[in-house]
């Protein structure tokens, strides 16, 4: 599985998914492997464009998985990662994930 780490973001909402899809859809689109993008905490007016966005990712990847997950832990995203890896399942989920 595929980390694609995501650095920031804007902080508004629009903004923040405008960035996205004009920075990182095209990169995930291109990846061989199944992908986790790990993109920074944000509050829950993000929940709804972050989650289409990884929802449409996975059906477009189809039998690749996309998940998304929020999270500046590392051992978290260690956590997450392994997780999602042993779960061939699991796609298209954004998971903020918490201390």
């Amino acid at each position: 599985m595929k980390l694609v780490r995501i650095a920031s973001l804007p902080a508004e909402p629009l903004d923040a998914a405008a960035a996205f899809h004009a920075e990182w859809t095209g990169k995930v689109r291109e990846e061989a492997a199944d992908v986790l993008l790990v993109l920074p905490p944000a509050d829950h007016t993000h929940r709804k464009w972050r989650l289409g966005a990884v929802q449409e990712l996975a059906r477009e990847a189809a039998p690749r998985r996309v998940n998304a997950i929020a999270s500046s832990d590392e051992a978290a995203i260690d956590r997450a990662r392994d997780y999602l890896a042993a779960a061939p399942g699991i796609t298209g989920q954004y998971l903020p994930l918490t201390k």
